[in-house]
């Protein structure tokens, strides 16, 4: 499940997860807030007693989309003029 919110200088898409009663232990909620100009993840600790945060710029998560697609190896895209 997950919902998705606009807020005034991002968007928040809450990841939520799910599984059946019992079927094994729960991750908590990843929070992704989408800027102009970068992406943050946030997810509470194993521990929950603070939010860990994860910064991608848009050229990152430009790899990241196209590195879930590709096999194995080294890799590194071209820089527009």
């Amino acid at each position: 499940m997950f919902t998705i919110e606009h807020d005034f200088d991002a968007t928040v898409i809450t990841l939520i997860d799910e599984a059946a009663p019992g079927a094994r232990p729960l991750n908590e909620d990843v929070v992704i807030l989408g800027f102009d100009d970068r992406v943050v993840l946030e997810q509470m600790s194993a521990d929950g007693d603070e939010v860990v945060r994860v910064t991608l710029s848009m050229h990152q998560l430009t790899e990241l989309r196209l590195a879930l697609n590709l096999p194995e190896g080294n890799y590194r895209l071209d820089k527009p003029d």
